[in-house]
Order: C-alpha cells, then sequence, then structure tokens
C-alpha cells in the first residue's frame, strides 16, 4: 500500500467524467487500498479515484473510521429531504463552504468484488456519498457552496460565535 499525491482544485483531472469499471484487476485492488491508506492519512471521510488521478469510478468512504466502504460504480437510486452544513475536500484544503445536500441517500454500486450491492445513508454517509459520486462527474463542491468559500478555521469559528 502507499500514499497517493491528492490533486487539487485547478488540476484539470478533477473536471473529468470517470470511465466506469468493467472488471477488478490486481491494479484496481491496489488502487482501493491505496485510497483508503490515502484517505485516512489526510484525515478525510471520502474519497474518490480521480482526486488520486485515476479517472475509474471508484470511491471509498468511511464517514466512523471503523465501517470503510468500497462503491464500484455508484448510482444514486434516490434521496430525500435537505441537509445544509460544512463541507471541505481533500482537493481544496483548508476551505470549507456550506453546502445543501440530501439527507437521505440510496445507492447502488459494486465492492471490491464486482457484487453489486445498494446502501442507503443519512447525515454524514449521505453527504460524503453524494460529494464523492459528484468528483465521478467532474463536478467539485466549490460550485455547490452558498455564499463564500471560506478558510476552514474561519468557517468554524464563525459557527461557533453563532
Amino acid at each position: 500500500m502507499a500514499i497517493r499525491m491528492i490533486r487539487t482544485m485547478g488540476d484539470p483531472i478533477l473536471t473529468k467524467k470517470c470511465k466506469e469499471v468493467k472488471e477488478m484487476t490486481p491494479r484496481l485492488r491496489e488502487l482501493i487500498e491505496d485510497m483508503f491508506e490515502t484517505m485516512y492519512e489526510a484525515n478525510g471521510v471520502g474519497l474518490a479515484a480521480p482526486q488520486v488521478g485515476i479517472l475509474k469510478r471508484i470511491v471509498v468512504i468511511d464517514t466512523t473510521g471503523e465501517d470503510p466502504i468500497v462503491m464500484i460504480n455508484p448510482r444514486i437510486l434516490e434521496t430525500s429531504g435537505t441537509q445544509t452544513g460544512g463541507e471541505g475536500c481533500l482537493s481544496v484544503p483548508g476551505k470549507t463552504g456550506t453546502v445543501t445536500r440530501p439527507n437521505y441517500v440510496k445507492a447502488v454500486a459494486f465492492d471490491e468484488n464486482m457484487q453489486e450491492y445498494e446502501i442507503e445513508g443519512t447525515e454524514l454517509l449521505a453527504r460524503a456519498i453524494c460529494h464523492e459520486t459528484d468528483h465521478l462527474e467532474g463536478q467539485l463542491y466549490v460550485d455547490k457552496v452558498e455564499g463564500p468559500l471560506m478558510d476552514t478555521d474561519d468557517y468554524y469559528a464563525d459557527m461557533e460565535e453563532e
């Protein structure tokens, strides 16, 4: 396993649509392991393959630190409700913005063994699924920010004052 370089805003790969994964290969298994290691090292809760320079429809998520999720070729089937809150991204370091996302998400994806499964999530997991699947379409959260994009420390200091 290896820590991979996280691409940052301005890198053209982050604006490209990813290709579907047709079959699991040893290289893709290594990529998934590297993505988890990279995400944990950076204290993230999600990472999409284009963030490490690979245009494949692969996402890893772990919102609890104990429940790693691999989503290959994820598709969102259903959403409901809304949540508005601070959102950041490993590809936009040190910045946070207010984004409204669904509060409930139901998605279908393949796991690392290419077995199809459904996943449902609320709150942070729902936000992470939406955020990471946006990456696969070449979209960054900054395009959805309501109001200014702020330095993370300033954003949370402002929230504490309210």
